[in-house]
């Protein structure tokens, strides 16, 4: 049987954080930052089996692309 598990974190601005950045390695993908202007790659990241978006039905499409969604 599996078991489900959920971790939330807050991600601060004021504490140097990157929403951009927190994204991009907890999905292990490559995303660019337009704030800073900054590309983030965890492509080589390991150990992550499985990562999606998931959008209300009224949500704009675009916002699956991960790197749209976060920018914005």
């Amino acid at each position: 049987m599996a078991i489900f598990h959920l971790s939330a974190k807050i991600i601060s601005r004021g504490k140097g954080q990157s929403a951009i950045a927190s994204a991009a390695y907890r999905s292990g993908d490559k995303l660019h930052d337009e704030r800073y202007d900054e590309t983030q790659d965890y492509t080589n990241k390991r150990f992550i089996e499985h990562s999606e978006i998931q959008l209300p039905k009224n949500a704009p499409k675009e916002y699956q692309n991960r790197e749209t969604l976060w920018n914005s």
